[in-house]
């Protein structure tokens, strides 16, 4: 045997062992469940040295393994599309008119920036298409507070009626429809369960998931009695229903091609930004913040479901925090005494005072008055007194019923009393705030419509923004500075004339409009 053909055998084990560095460089970074979304079409399109190519020449340098970039979130979400799109010009409509909109588009993401790497990774460990993991940009516009005039509520707009069913719990303190975590999980577990009933057609599942699972039976009963096909595209269904699916396939075309269309989508974390931690018992969100040493602001964007300003006092007793933050957390919780994770009152029953009354008054419930104190009925006395669990800034005082006045002013606030005619816009112009923020302090959606009689509470401390010069620092982006002073992208671009594709240099100046909390 010559010297040439003894090389081959160590040639190709060599070569094969290449292959194999070059693969593992692609795969993905390890995160806690999703599996490899790499192929093995992606690992040969990377241009991976063959066992059949020529014999490389003895003196050439080895080759160093190439590593590639780490995969982001975008790109595994769009490794994972595979609803069917047979009516592409029913998609395509719905592309144009979303392209005409960039802004809102970009607007939604930045909205669902704090949920979508947890909602990927949940629809990517059931094996599911990953359009559905964009299902809540059509449903909400990833709006955890989102409510329709059907009473649909949160990311995945649930009816009360089917929330319930999946196991969502709807009272005072709480809405597991707007709990981002237990919402995910009954919508995929309903889906699942349509899947399974369509006979694995998911285009048909999620047009059930839209019109309701009878509404879809009978359209293919019909089809399949006219002897007509009984696909998604062939079935004559509800009008909201038949555009529900080309919306779903418009986004998802566009998060596959976002520079296509001008969209520049946030970038997202590589794992679920939070952690879901488990409490010992009902803490106040302001203290659980400070315990956490985060904005509240924060801590309740990441838990929307809890509806007052405490946890559940029957649970859930969770509480989904920064990775970052757990360990702080846990440390100053271990050291706070149980009677100090709520905010208490002292009040000094008066004549006329009913438990109704107060609990109204400080923003809670008679049950919560009656387990606080102790009491075996509603029977209270005059001269003595209730302890009441708060809001930890300052116990704030709701108008009575009977009060006449327009609007209350309470410390550094403006209670207002809504009248016939009044509109978020007319009562935010009014009182020089955006309605954007009035929204956001009475957790009402932006287009909500107001009732008479109804309580708004405007802020005065931070109600008017205000100009605030800010220095770049290294290592800054947009998207950092945005989520640092809870305003957008597109604001600080307006703000500084900054067009899309450039970069902040250190030392740059960039004016904001902050209010004054935020600004200090």
């Amino acid at each position: 045997m010559s010297i040439r053909h003894s090389i081959w055998p160590c040639l190709i084990i060599l070569l094969m062992t290449g292959c194999a560095s070059l693969d593992s460089a692609r795969s993905r970074p390890e995160i806690p469940a999703p599996p490899d979304v790499s192929s093995g079409a992606d690992q040969s399109a990377g241009g991976a040295p063959s066992v059949d190519s020529p014999e490389l020449p003895q003196d050439e340098p080895a080759r160093q393994p190439v590593v590639a970039a780490p995969i982001d979130t975008w790109d595994r979400i769009r490794s994972g599309f595979r609803l069917p799109d047979k009516d592409r010009a029913s998609v395509e409509r719905h592309i144009r008119r979303y392209a005409a909109n960039t802004r809102d588009i970009e607007r939604s993401f930045e909205r669902g920036e704090p949920y979508l790497a947890y909602i990927y990774y949940e629809v990517d460990k059931r094996g599911f298409p990953t359009e559905i993991a964009l299902l809540p940009f059509v449903e909400s516009s990833f709006n955890p507070k989102a409510r329709s005039s059907e009473q649909a509520a949160g990311l995945w707009q649930f009816i009360p009626r089917t929330g319930r069913h999946y196991g969502l719990k709807q009272d005072w303190w709480y809405d597991g429809r707007r709990d981002v975590v237990a919402s995910t999980r009954a919508a995929l577990d309903h889906l699942d369960q349509l899947h399974q009933e369509f006979r694995g057609d998911w285009l048909l599942a999620l047009a059930a998931y839209n019109a309701g699972g009878k509404t879809v039976r009978k359209a293919i009963r019909k089809n399949h009695q006219a002897g007509k096909p009984v696909d998604f595209w062939s079935l004559k269904l509800p009008r909201e229903t038949t555009s529900y699916i080309p919306r779903l396939l418009a986004i998802s075309s566009i998060v596959a091609a976002p520079e296509d269309y001008g969209v520049q989508l946030i970038p997202l974390d590589q794992e679920p930004r939070f952690t879901l931690i488990e409490l010992p018992g009902q803490i106040n969100l302001e203290v659980a913040a400070e315990l956490a040493g985060m904005e509240i602001g924060e801590l309740q964007q990441l838990n929307p479901g809890f509806q007052r300003w405490a946890t559940h006092p029957e649970g859930p007793h969770q509480l989904a925090l920064p990775q970052e933050k757990i360990a702080v957390f846990e440390q100053n919780l271990a050291t706070l005494p149980a009677s100090e994770r709520m905010k208490w009152v002292r009040h000094k029953i008066q004549p006329g005072d009913t438990l109704g009354h107060i609990a109204r008054r400080y923003d809670t419930t008679v049950p919560v008055l009656r387990a606080s104190n102790s009491l075996h009925s509603n029977t209270i006395r005059a001269g003595r007194h209730l302890l009441v669990p708060v809001a930890a800034r300052k116990p704030v005082s709701r108008p009575a019923p009977d009060t006449a006045l327009e609007s209350d002013r309470i410390a550094d606030e403006t209670r207002h009393r809504v009248r016939k005619g009044d509109s978020l816009w007319t009562i935010a112009r009014r009182n020089g705030v955006s309605v954007r923020n009035l929204a956001l302090w009475n957790d009402l959606d932006p287009d909500a419509y107001l009732r008479p009689g109804q309580v708004l509470v405007i802020h005065q401390d931070d109600a008017v923004p205000r100009p605030f010069s800010y220095t770049v620092r290294k290592g800054d982006s947009l998207f950092l500075i945005s989520r640092r002073f809870r305003v957008s992208i597109g604001e600080l671009r307006a703000w500084n004339t900054l067009p899309k594709g450039k970069y902040l240099q250190p030392g740059q100046r960039l004016q904001l409009f902050v209010g004054g909390a935020q600004g200090t």
